[in-house]
C-alpha cells in the first residue's frame, strides 16, 4: 500500500538537519506494509515478533494442557507451556519511513483455518525453521509457494544444537536457488531486523512497486 506525504520544511536549517521521521512529523506519511511470520509449533515465532517490536506485542497465548499432548510434539521444546491460539502481532519501523506490521500465525495444525486471514494483504513471510524439525516448516512452506506469496526462510538457531550453513538446509528442504536462506537468533534484535529487511528485498524483487 502506498502513501504519499511531503515535507513542507525548507530552507537551510532543514537540510542541516535532514529529514525527520514520521513518528515526529506527521507531514511525512509512512508507507505501511504487513509481514507474515510463519513456521511450526515451538519454532520462535513468538519471540521473532517480541524481539523487535516497538509497541508491546499483542500475544494471544493460552496455556498447554494435557489434552495437547496427543496432537502437539513437546520432544525439542519439553519446557514450552504456552502456545499462540491466534496470532502475534508487533510493529517496527525501518529506515524512518518504512512500517512493517508483524503478524505471527499460530503453529498447530488446529489453527491453520485462520491463516487465510492472517496473509491477506501481507507482501511476504519468513518461514520460521528449527533443524531439530525441518518437517515442521513444510506446510507453511506449501502455503506460500502455492500461493505465490515471496517468502524466506530463517533458520532460528537454538542453543546446543548442531548449526547449520543456509545450502545445507536448502538442499534439506528442496528450496529454488532464488529464495533466501539465512541463519538467526530470534531473541536478537539484530538478526530479526536483518532478516525483516532481507524479505522486503525478496518482495521488492517479485513485485516491485508494493510499497
Amino acid at each position: 500500500m502506498d502513501y504519499a506525504g511531503s515535507d513542507t520544511t525548507t530552507g537551510p536549517e532543514a537540510d542541516h538537519q535532514g529529514p525527520r521521521s514520521w513518528q515526529t512529523d506527521r507531514s511525512r506519511a509512512p508507507a505501511v506494509t504487513k509481514i507474515v511470520i510463519a513456521g511450526g509449533f515451538g519454532v520462535g515465532k513468538t519471540t521473532f515478533v517480541g524481539s523487535v517490536s516497538e509497541i508491546t506485542p499483542l500475544r494471544t497465548e493460552a496455556v498447554m494442557t494435557e489434552a495437547g499432548e496427543a496432537v502437539d510434539d513437546f520432544e525439542a521444546v519439553p519446557d514450552k507451556d504456552t502456545t499462540t491460539v491466534a496470532m502475534d502481532f508487533g510493529r517496527i519501523t525501518l529506515e524512518s519511513d518504512l512500517v512493517l506490521y508483524l503478524f505471527g500465525t499460530p503453529g498447530q495444525k488446529r489453527f491453520w483455518f485462520m491463516w487465510d486471514d492472517l496473509v491477506r494483504g501481507a507482501i511476504g513471510a519468513v518461514v520460521l525453521v528449527d533443524t531439530r524439525r525441518l518437517e515442521d516448516c513444510f506446510p507453511a512452506l506449501d502455503y506460500f509457494e502455492s500461493g505465490g506469496l515471496p517468502y524466506i526462510v530463517a533458520v532460528n538457531h537454538f542453543e546446543g544444537t548442531a548449526r547449520y550453513e543456509p545450502e545445507v538446509v536448502r538442499e534439506a528442504l528442496s528450496l529454488p536457488a532464488q529464495v533466501p536462506v539465512l541463519v538467526m537468533d530470534a531473541r536478537k534484535r539484530i538478526t530479526v531486523v536483518d532478516t525483516l529487511l532481507t524479505l522486503v528485498g525478496r518482495a521488492l524483487e517479485i513485485t516491485p512497486g508494493r510499497l
